[in-house]
């Protein structure tokens, strides 16, 4: 071989780079290894052992979406797709969610908590017929509350409080807990209900307090009572949902959330909301895990809202 003829390395290189400017999206897949999910970077925040992300969906087009649906079409963000997420971020536990998409039908969040095993644990949504029984299938399939959704369209219409109050009756002698998806305003209206419901609450997403007051809203002072009284949690997630100001830091999201962290971190509960579905624009999930370092600087307290807390509420046993 003379001086100037390329070794074969260097074909091969240059083969290579060709080929990533001649197909299609090869560069993006190749910045943006995790779907759904923008930037490629592991949060600058130390993540302790056993970590939970409280609240993912799981969308498989193995299983159609429910005839009332109107919304975006069902893509597969599945197991596979989120265990690039667990790579990325270093969470290892994790609570697959049933969204609205799917109705009552709980095949995808079930069969992805049967992928992922004991590190998982379900939360369903079911209608006012579920029978006992049924309801012990999926609690031996790794379900261990109900979502109750009064914000996005349900397979049965309108969601009402004597429906949320019969649900949790119902689930109750499982030791089941009832998340709810509530407005700010849905929750100060509601607060009785919710002060009576005879099992453990969840409260999804900040409360969705609305960015224009946060804190001052009428709804801020009934989800403090409901915490200062040891059976309610707080999901800190969807940030990118009760925000105006935006990204990186959400500044009026970031206000409402540590206003919650600082007054019960004992009932803290961290979720990215990956796959962030109806989002035109995906977020850093790297950076939205990176906020808590924010709501809850101190590292004790962190390890709380991620590795304690989840075990208590989920039931992953010691940490």
């Amino acid at each position: 071989m003379t001086p100037n003829t390329p070794s074969r390395r260097t074909i091969l290189k240059a083969a290579s780079a060709l080929a990533a400017i001649s197909v299609p999206g090869a560069r993006a897949l190749a910045q943006d290894a995790v779907p759904f999910s923008a930037g490629t970077a592991p949060p600058t925040t130390p993540v302790p052992p056993n970590a939970c992300d409280s609240h993912i969906h799981i969308f498989s087009k193995a299983f159609p979406a429910s005839p009332h649906w109107k919304g975006e079409p069902v893509v597969d963000s599945d197991v596979a797709a989120y265990r690039l997420f667990q790579k990325r971020i270093g969470t290892s536990r994790t609570v697959v969610v049933t969204p609205s998409t799917y109705g009552i039908d709980n095949r995808a969040t079930l069969d992805g908590v049967a992928q992922f095993g004991a590190s998982a644990r379900a939360v369903v949504v079911v209608d006012l017929d579920i029978s006992e029984a049924e309801l012990r299938r999926m609690a031996a399939q790794g379900a261990v509350g109900i979502r109750v959704n009064f914000v996005s369209p349900q397979s049965w219409g309108v969601t009402t409080a004597e429906r949320l109050e019969t649900m949790a009756r119902k689930v109750h002698p499982l030791g089941w807990h009832v998340q709810v998806y509530m407005t700010g305003d849905q929750i100060a209206d509601l607060a009785e209900v919710l002060a009576r419901l005879p099992t453990p609450l969840v409260i999804d997403h900040l409360a969705r307090l609305p960015p224009a007051q946060g804190v001052s809203h009428r709804a801020y002072p009934v989800v403090r009572r409901l915490l200062d009284g040891g059976r309610t949690w707080m999901k800190l997630s969807g940030a990118y949902l009760n925000t105006v100001s935006g990204p990186p830091g959400y500044p009026d999201a970031s206000a409402v959330a540590k206003a919650f962290a600082q007054a019960a971190p004992e009932r803290m509960v961290w979720g990215s909301d990956w796959p962030h579905r109806g989002e035109k624009h995906m977020p850093d999930d790297a950076g939205l895990f990176d906020l808590l370092a924010a709501w809850a600087p101190d590292e004790a307290a962190r390890r709380r809202i991620l590795v304690d807390n989840p075990a208590t509420l989920y039931g992953f046993g010691a940490a």
